[in-house]
């Protein structure tokens, strides 16, 4: 590429957060324009303000986009009242709009918590049956079922990446088998943007943890090599670790103790 008006653009949606932050430091050095949509301003940068409910907003941010990298929601647990409007109506509306711009590739920040109450296994596959542990695992199991129909209806590319715990380092005895480290995050949205084989892909987002427990195989078949590695931080981590009765919980389920929540 000799020019940045000749890198393809990409719309990334909730793009103030913690994984739009270390995307936005980490894709340009790779070669990707970002347009920034979030509910809050990305300051010192080119961004669109706005709700991904708003239709003409997505309309005029997708304008000239390659590839749509979709994080903007609610990230945590809430009262389904309040996941239904921006996870799920949210992710619609991103989509349908993308589908009415003519971009045909999407990556979809899923969760590990769309499948939290499996029992872990090792190696964790992919195409086991969707089991949320919450209104959030719930919203996300929805966007992957969204992404499936967008593929087979409307020919569309999109990776769901069922994300682990993506944080500066690992922070807790759980972390050390999910972690996701800033720097595989980039290179993970990196390969699905460039994957010339992808069509419907999920993949667990996670770094190459030595004491992981997911199948990272569908990830490299699409160019995902995780680098770094959650035991350089093991033995700060269980310096620190106090033990708890939930500790049987996080070993036994997906979700760990997200299965323990109880609606309000």
């Amino acid at each position: 590429m000799s020019g940045a008006e000749e890198q393809p653009l990409v719309l990334v949606t909730g793009a103030a957060g913690r994984i739009g932050t270390y995307l936005r430091e980490g894709l340009p050095p790779l070669g990707w324009r970002l347009r920034l949509l979030d509910v809050r301003p990305c300051d010192g940068e080119r961004s669109v303000v706005a709700d991904i409910r708003d239709s003409e907003s997505l309309e005029r941010a997708l304008r000239g986009v390659h590839a749509v990298v979709h994080l903007a929601g609610i990230p945590t647990e809430a009262p389904f009242e309040e996941i239904v409007g921006v996870n799920i109506e949210g992710t619609w509306r991103v989509f349908e709009a993308a589908r009415r711009a003519g971009v045909e590739r999407i990556v979809y920040a899923s969760s590990n918590h769309a499948v939290g109450f499996a029992s872990r296994s090792v190696p964790l596959p992919v195409d086991i049956a969707l089991r949320p542990d919450t209104n959030y695992g719930v919203s996300k199991a929805f966007g992957e079922a969204l992404a499936r129909f967008y593929v087979d209806r409307h020919a569309m590319r999109v990776a769901c990446l069922r994300i682990g715990s993506c944080d500066d380092r690992p922070k807790n005895r759980r972390m050390l088998s999910t972690w996701l480290s800033p720097g595989d995050a980039v290179r993970l949205f990196d390969a699905c943007l460039r994957a010339p084989n992808l069509e419907y892909a999920v993949v667990y987002g996670i770094s190459a943890n030595t004491r992981g427990w997911w199948d990272l195989e569908p990830g490299r078949a699409l160019g995902f090599e995780p680098r770094d590695d959650a035991e350089a931080y093991a033995d700060e981590v269980l310096g620190a670790h106090v033990d708890s009765d939930l500790d049987e919980t996080d070993d036994a389920m997906v979700g760990g103790r997200w299965t323990t929540f109880l609606p309000d």
